[in-house]
């Protein structure tokens, strides 16, 4: 059930600001607006106010706006205070709000309440956090495209078609002395591929949407001064690491946040892997080790006209995909950027083929952005339209059978399967951890 107490926050982020907010949510809110604000609030119109304490005494002024139930963001009677952003006018007018009868919001509980008043389905709650967190442009349109509810809405066409043939087999079972064309005539199992083509387009476009939302992490592995601290520079647009001909000047991971093509994804520079005895930069090729097993692409760094060195290839996990990336060309008489089999040619100082790169990164990890309709897109997402897709073939193989009641079970599972994404079949637990993550205030 909807809860019934009234919940505040300061809205706005951390720090000072030409403008902060504290947003009030709950039921009945009009009285508690009228004893602050000192007049009964019309809803959906700017007031401006004078923000006072228990005493009288003046904290702030400002706009107050005030959103009768339904029609709010939370579902409820909402009140919005607009004042200075200054940090201790903001806790003085949240500590007045607290006085009246509210108490303080949780992480992520104003889109909780949204989602369980109807407000919202669970995946456009969820984008609420995606839009705050995105990292690239692309990763925002897509957020936002997600809150509006596309992803929620090719979701739902998926169970309508699910819904559709459960109709007809389950009338099959249940008055098997009636001759139900759907089945008789085998439309069921064409109406079955339909759906199975449409669920697959769906999860390569969550897939895609999965990578948007969670990004990628790239090390730069190779011998000392081949020059991954100037790839990483040249990726970033700074002088991020430093740069000198002396080998093992890079002794830590150093992480920097770049945009690929749209995609997010954090650059890792690591220590030469060579062996040394020097202490200090064997702690470095220790953290380098561990860098690359956490990580989803490897660039291998080699200067150009060098072979690839086997014990180099021998320290990278079998299963992580890796580039060959043959820097320096500039260095080569009549070299000149290009990407082929054998991997890149580049160079990280004059930026030569770093387009090239980028491109090689993208279709490398299966990313390529499409803006028309992409949304952003979770791992359990994702793994609930595998889970989906695999009882939808369980289905198929059912129906050949002629098992026709295991083959309205597949159906329903596929069917709660889906149900899940936008929180018709939400386990509480999983609630709490979603919006626990949420900022305080949204």
């Amino acid at each position: 059930m909807p809860p019934a107490d009234a919940i505040a926050a300061i809205a706005t982020a951390p720090g000072r600001g030409g403008v902060g907010i504290v947003r009030v949510s709950g039921p009945a809110l009009a009285a508690m607006a009228e004893r602050l604000l000192g007049q009964r609030p019309v809803p959906r119109v700017a007031h401006f106010v004078r923000f006072r304490d228990a005493g009288g005494a003046l904290i702030d002024e400002g706009l107050a706006l005030y959103f009768a139930a339904p029609a709010s963001f939370t579902g409820e009677d909402v009140l919005e205070l607009h004042g200075h952003g200054s940090p201790m006018a903001l806790r003085l007018l949240l500590r007045r709000v607290l006085e009246l009868g509210a108490r303080h919001a949780e992480p992520g509980e104003f889109t909780r309440r949204a989602y369980l008043n109807g407000k919202l389905d669970l995946a456009q709650a969820e984008a609420v956090a995606d839009v705050i967190d995105a990292a690239t442009e692309s990763a925002a349109r897509a957020a936002a495209r997600s809150l509006s509810g596309e992803f929620s809405k090719l979701v739902q066409a998926l169970r309508e078609r699910l819904i559709h043939l459960r109709m007809f087999v389950e009338a099959t079972l249940d008055f098997p002395e009636e001759d139900v064309e759907f089945l008789e005539s085998e439309r069921a199992a064409e109406k079955l591929a339909a759906t199975r083509a449409a669920l697959d387009d769906v999860l390569a476009a969550a897939t895609r949407g999965q990578l948007l939302h969670d990004g990628i992490r790239i090390v730069l592995a190779g011998a000392p001064n081949v020059g991954k601290s100037s790839l990483l520079n040249a990726l970033a647009g700074d002088d991020i690491a430093i740069v000198t001909p002396i080998a093992g000047t890079t002794r830590d991971a150093i992480r920097s946040r770049i945009d690929i093509h749209g995609l997010a994804a954090e650059v890792v520079d690591t220590a030469g892997l060579r062996e040394t005895e020097d202490p200090v930069e064997a702690m470095g090729i220790a953290r380098t080790r561990a860098a690359i097993a956490e990580a989803d692409l490897a660039l291998v760094l080699v200067e150009a006209g060098s072979p690839v060195p086997p014990t180099l290839l021998d320290e990278l996990p079998a299963a992580l995909p890796r580039l060959i990336v043959h820097n320096k060309i500039d260095l080569q008489r009549g070299a000149t950027p290009r990407a082929d089999d054998d991997g890149i040619w580049l160079s990280a100082r004059t930026g030569a083929g770093l387009e090239l790169l980028a491109t090689a990164i993208t279709d490398s990890v299966g990313f390529h952005y499409r803006e028309e309709g992409s949304f952003i897109a979770r791992e359990r997402h994702v793994d609930a339209l595998r889970r989906a897709l695999a009882h939808v073939d369980a289905a198929g193989e059912e129906l050949a059978h002629g098992a026709l009641e295991l083959f309205a079970e597949e159906l329903r599972r596929a069917h709660e399967a889906l149900g899940t994404i936008v929180g018709e079949f939400t386990a509480d637990d999983l609630l709490g951890e979603i919006f626990s993550r949420f900022c305080i205030g949204k």
